[in-house]
C-alpha cells in the first residue's frame, strides 16, 4: 500500500470512527483547541498517573482531518510519558510541515499524517489536536488557536 492509499484511508477510518471520543471525568488536565479558518473546535482530556498519560479522550466538532489527526494522537500518545508525548508531538509536528521529513516505521499510522502536507490550508487542522494536547500538558488555562 503506498502512502498516499495509507492517508486516504486511515484518515476515512478515523473521522467515521474516531477513538477516544467523549469527555473524561475526572480529568487532570484538558485544553480546548480552535482553529478559526476552518472551524475545528476540540477539547483533549488527561487522566494522569503520575507523568504517565493513562487515559486521553477529546471532543469536538471539525473536518475530517481534524477528527482523524485527535483520534489517531490519542492511540498513539496513551499510555506514554509526558516526555514521550512531547517527542512524538515534535516529531509529527515536523512530519505536517517539512518538505523533507521522512515518516518512519516508528510512527505507524501516525505516518499517514504526512500526506497532509499536500494540502498546505489543512496542516493546521492536522496539528490542532497536537498543539491542543502540549497545553494540557503544561497546564494552560488558555485556548490554544492556530491563528
Amino acid at each position: 500500500m503506498d502512502l498516499k492509499e495509507l492517508y486516504r484511508d486511515v484518515i476515512l477510518d478515523h473521522n467515521k470512527r474516531p477513538r477516544n471520543f467523549g469527555n473524561l471525568a475526572p480529568a487532570d488536565a484538558h485544553a480546548e483547541g480552535h482553529n478559526p479558518l476552518c472551524g475545528d473546535q476540540l477539547t483533549v482530556w488527561l487522566r494522569m498517573q503520575g507523568e504517565t498519560i493513562a487515559d486521553i479522550r477529546f471532543e469536538g466538532k471539525g473536518c475530517a482531518i481534524s477528527t482523524a489527526s485527535a483520534s489517531l494522537m490519542t492511540e498513539a500518545v496513551k499510555g506514554k510519558d509526558r516526555a514521550e508525548a512531547l517527542a512524538l508531538y515534535a516529531r509529527v509536528h515536523a512530519l505536517l510541515t517539512q518538505q523533507d521529513a521522512v515518516p518512519d516505521a516508528s510512527l505507524g499510522k501516525l505516518a499517514a499524517l504526512s500526506g497532509v502536507r499536500e494540502f498546505p490550508a489543512r496542516v493546521k487542522c492536522a496539528s490542532l489536536c497536537w498543539h491542543t494536547l502540549g497545553a494540557a500538558l503544561e497546564r494552560s488555562a488558555a485556548t490554544v488557536s492556530t491563528e
